[in-house]
């Protein structure tokens, strides 16, 4: 089987608008590009993870569309450009799609992840390249975090870097459960993790059954009544959480109450510009600074009693 893709160049304002008409004309999928990718006026659109960007289009867009090859190619541009009402019909070029196998494409975009010192994000269909590294077995899925993300790789090069053998972990907004599997495979104990969406809950236990990692994962509500009684209402050596800068502010006497004296607390999914509105949101608990950054993004920590905003990683 093969496909025809319809190509058009066109404004911003207008891109979203004839992506949605060309779906109801007929479409079978329909894709928005820059069409200045690879030139001098290439300009990158960026939203934090789980969040749309601001700007759905760019100023000099591409309107890429796919059809069945026995379709009308014109009737399906026309009749979307005069839905959204365009003065004119665009121009438009056509290229052919053969079929192929999308499940071994698919996978040959996705390549092991090395990340910090040690650890190789691996996945299903490759073998490991350094077979005595830290492993994780992870496929791409619905749960956010594989490694790819610099979010997760600057909690998972934290975690890596102080190994806390036998103490107790909480990943909260736990995603796909990869921050609670590099804490239990750096040698902690009693790993817990949390996350609001059922579906990640499944991936992550899935995961851990996986990679050989025992590891309890709750939405909220259960957690409150874990039998486990540091689970429901108790507190951890250290806790990670990779989220977002508005609901980790929100969560802050939630999740330095979870630190035990003397405990670690590691956040990230915040902007560098946003450090510092987060580090204050938790001042009143425990002191925070930036402990590395990574592609405009940061990971914050600190020790709960500590009197001192703690050192960023060594540039060594």
């Amino acid at each position: 089987m093969s496909w025809t893709e319809v190509i058009i160049e066109i404004a911003r304002e207008h891109a979203e608008a004839l992506s949605d008409a060309l779906m109801e004309a007929g479409a079978l999928s329909v894709s928005v590009e820059d069409a200045d990718e690879g030139t001098d006026q290439e300009k990158p659109l960026f939203g934090e993870p789980g969040m749309e960007p601001t700007e759905a289009a760019w100023d000099h867009s591409r309107v890429v569309a796919l059809t069945d090859t026995d379709a009308d190619q014109a009737a399906i541009v026309a009749e979307a450009a005069g839905a959204i009402k365009l003065a004119q019909v665009p121009a438009f070029t056509t290229r052919s799609v053969a079929d192929a196998d999308w499940v071994r494409l698919t996978q040959s975009q996705f390549e092991p992840i090395h990340i910090g010192t040690n650890i190789w994000v691996v996945p299903s269909w490759h073998e490991a390249p350094d077979p005595d590294g830290l492993i994780l077995e992870l496929d791409p899925g619905l749960a956010f975090g594989t490694g790819s993300h610099p979010t997760t790789r600057l909690c998972m090069e934290w975690l890596e870097a102080h190994p806390k053998p036998g103490k107790s972990v909480l990943d909260y907004g736990c995603g796909s459960g990869i921050l609670a599997m590099v804490a239990k495979k750096v040698g902690a104990g009693d790993v817990a993790g949390v996350d609001i969406d059922p579906q990640a809950i499944e991936s992550a236990r899935a995961n851990a059954e996986r990679n050989a990692c025992e590891i309890a994962f709750y939405v909220p509500d259960e957690f409150a009544v874990s039998p486990n009684e540091r689970h429901a209402k108790g507190q951890f050596d250290i806790v990670v959480a990779n989220i977002l800068s508005s609901p980790l502010k929100l969560m802050a006497p939630m999740l330095s109450g979870r630190v035990a004296p003397g405990g670690s607390l590691v956040l990230s999914g915040v902007l560098a510009r946003q450090a510092e509105e987060v580090a204050a949101a938790y001042a009143p608990f425990i002191k925070l600074g930036v402990w590395a950054e990574q592609d405009g993004w940061v990971a914050l920590h600190g020790t709960l009693g500590q009197d001192t905003v703690p050192a960023p990683r060594s540039a060594s």
